[in-house]
C-alpha cells in the first residue's frame, strides 16, 4: 500500500485576491455587524484563510449614522481619548459622538477586534466608513455584502 502525501495550501501575496464589499449600516447593531466586518477584513470568510497573511477584503460601510446600540449604551457608553499631556483626557458619551462623528463608533469597534500587530494595522487600512449613502469607491465595483 502506497503512502499518500497531503500538503496544506498556504495563501501568499501572489495567490490572494482582495474583493470590495459594501455594507449598509441602516438599523444594524454596531457590535454584531462590526464583528462580521472584522472577520471579512481578516479573510476568515475565505477557504484559503491563513493567519499570518492578509487574506481579507476591502469593506466600505455606508449609513453608519443610522446604526444603533442596544440597551442604555447610547447614554452610558463613554469613549475617551488621551492627548498625552497632563489633563488631556477627554470623555464623550456615545450619543454625542454619534452626532458629531458617527464613523468613529464603527472604526473603533472594528479596530478593537483586529490583531494588535503590523498585520492588524494593514487590515484596518482596508476599512472605509462613511455617514450617508454616498462613497467614492464606485470605480472598484464593490458588491453588496449581506449578513
Amino acid at each position: 500500500m502506497s503512502k499518500l502525501h497531503f500538503t496544506t495550501k498556504h495563501a501568499n501575496e501572489a495567490t490572494v485576491t482582495h474583493n470590495w464589499y459594501v455594507v449598509d449600516g441602516t438599523n444594524q447593531t454596531v457590535g454584531r455587524i462590526c464583528s462580521k466586518i472584522a472577520a471579512v477584513l481578516r479573510g476568515k470568510n475565505k477557504a484559503y484563510y491563513t493567519p499570518h497573511v492578509d487574506c481579507g477584503d476591502f469593506v466600505v460601510v455606508i449609513n453608519c449614522e443610522k446604526m444603533k446600540l442596544t440597551g442604555n449604551k447610547m447614554d452610558d457608553k463613554i469613549y475617551d481619548t488621551y492627548t498625552g499631556h497632563p489633563g488631556g483626557r477627554k470623555e464623550e458619551v456615545a450619543k454625542d459622538l454619534q452626532k458629531r462623528r458617527p464613523e468613529v463608533l464603527v472604526e473603533r469597534a472594528v479596530k478593537g477586534m483586529l490583531p494588535k500587530n503590523r498585520l492588524g494595522r494593514k487590515m484596518y487600512k482596508k476599512l472605509f466608513v462613511y455617514a450617508g449613502a454616498n462613497h467614492p469607491h464606485a470605480a472598484q465595483k464593490p458588491q453588496t455584502f449581506t449578513f
